[in-house]
């Protein structure tokens, strides 16, 4: 069974608000065994709205839009879609009720006519309450196919889809189990692991699928399956990542459950008991930003120094000028003396040091743009690399990133 989301807005198509409801909706559809076919987005125009049902009807079973029901002029999704059912707009009491007591209760206004023409519904539409909000859900059904209509506001629409359409949907249909396992791997790159993995790809059962999902120095694997069985996905599913693992073992990083590296290295470094602090040049902070961000990371995320300028480095890091000014401000020398030295300064048991050019002019150093040196220090033992990640200077700091986060992880696993 397929399905197609149409969102609606011109907030969208200028870019002006992000889409992301579609990711919402498209989440909790696959978890039932929905396979979204398109997501489209359109004006708030009749034409456009008319043209995407049409399209949307002879595409996909289930049809569900979102935007362009709000109490304002520019609104007129709710009268398009009547108009496409060839039906005519009602007044719900139930909506109204509700509408009411949202009003009397957070508002404090008497109802404008605006808001009371939020309860007309299509005489075809079974309505989807929306308790946080004016505007109504609606589902029709025609021709075999359902439409479902949701606001465009992100936690009305996420409520409506979490207490009343999945179980509708449910509760009307039977779906195929679908399962998903990804599998992070660092520092190969996809043409080159495609051909690694090749033969064990194209052995795969026909209810599964393998996706590569590439990023700046690291690529995911995502497995699927799709099947009425659960337990034939489950069994197989996990026999396949086993015959995987053997493959990818040099550059498997850990199985992805929505977890970013960063929250990976957090769990296996909670699981140790041990800590890391940063000391960061080029990267600008982005490393201490990657863990800050996850929560619970103060367990062993211990703090960052961000020496931008030569003279933090020798201020703050107790980087020798001497070492400096022999070998230069980027270079091994001095990433493995930030490393050691920011290891020593928060106590902890690994650092992680970066020191390059990410451009787009040299700085205080004569290396070329987007070379970098990462170190990584522990209470035995320090190393690093030298890399060039290109010149432009985003990807030369993600990549850095990165890059990092996989010499740390490597690091780890050898304990």
């Amino acid at each position: 069974m397929q399905a197609e989301i149409i969102t609606i807005g011109d907030e969208i198509l200028i870019g002006q608000v992000v889409d992301t409801n579609s990711t919402y909706i498209s989440k909790a559809l696959n978890n039932i065994g929905v396979s979204v076919y398109q997501i489209t987005s359109i004006q708030d125009e009749k034409s456009h709205i008319l043209k995407a049902l049409k399209e949307a009807e002879e595409n996909a079973d289930i049809i569900i839009i979102t935007g362009g029901l709000g109490p304002t002029k520019d609104d007129i999704t709710k009268k398009t879609i009547t108009e496409y059912f060839n039906d005519t707009l009602i007044q719900s009491d139930a909506v109204l009720k509700n509408i009411q007591h949202i009003w009397d209760t957070y508002i404090k206004q008497p109802l404008a006519q605006v808001n009371i023409d939020q309860a007309l519904v299509p005489t075809k539409a079974q309505v989807l309450m929306n308790v946080n909000g004016s505007a109504p859900g609606m589902w029709m059904e025609q021709n075999g196919k359902v439409f479902i209509s949701l606001p465009g506001v992100p936690f009305e629409m996420k409520a409506l889809m979490d207490n009343l359409v999945i179980p509708k949907l449910r509760d009307t249909y039977k779906f195929p189990y679908i399962k998903h396992t990804t599998i992070l791997t660092y520092g190969l790159g996809e043409s080159t692991l495609a051909e690694r993995i090749e033969e064990w790809e194209d052995n795969l059962p026909s209810f599964m699928k393998l996706a590569y999902l590439p990023g700046l120095g690291r690529v995911r694997l995502r497995l699927s399956a799709k099947n009425m069985d659960k337990s034939k996905v489950e069994t197989e599913m996990n026999n396949q990542v086993e015959k995987l693992l053997p493959l990818i073992k040099d550059i498997f990083v850990g199985l992805e459950a929505d977890d970013s590296i960063e929250a990976i290295l957090g769990n296996q470094l909670t699981h140790l008991g041990k800590t890391v602090a940063t000391a960061e040049s080029c990267t600008g902070g982005k490393i201490a930003e990657s863990f800050t961000k996850i929560p619970g990371a103060s367990k062993y995320f211990k703090g960052s120094v961000v020496s931008y300028a030569t003279e933090a480095k020798i201020d703050v890091l107790k980087v020798s000028e001497e070492l400096i000014n022999k070998h230069s401000v980027v270079s091994f020398q001095v990433a493995e003396a930030m490393a050691k030295n920011v290891l020593k300064l928060f106590k902890t048991d690994y650092a992680i040091a970066t020191t390059g050019n990410a451009g787009p002019e040299k700085g205080d150093s004569n290396a070329e743009v987007g070379t970098v040196f990462i170190a990584i220090a522990t209470k035995d033992v320090v190393f690093s690399e030298e890399f060039n990640f290109g010149n432009h200077r985003t990807k030369v700091i993600r990549k850095a990133v990165n890059k990092a986060f996989e010499m740390l992880q490597k690091e780890i696993l050898k304990k």
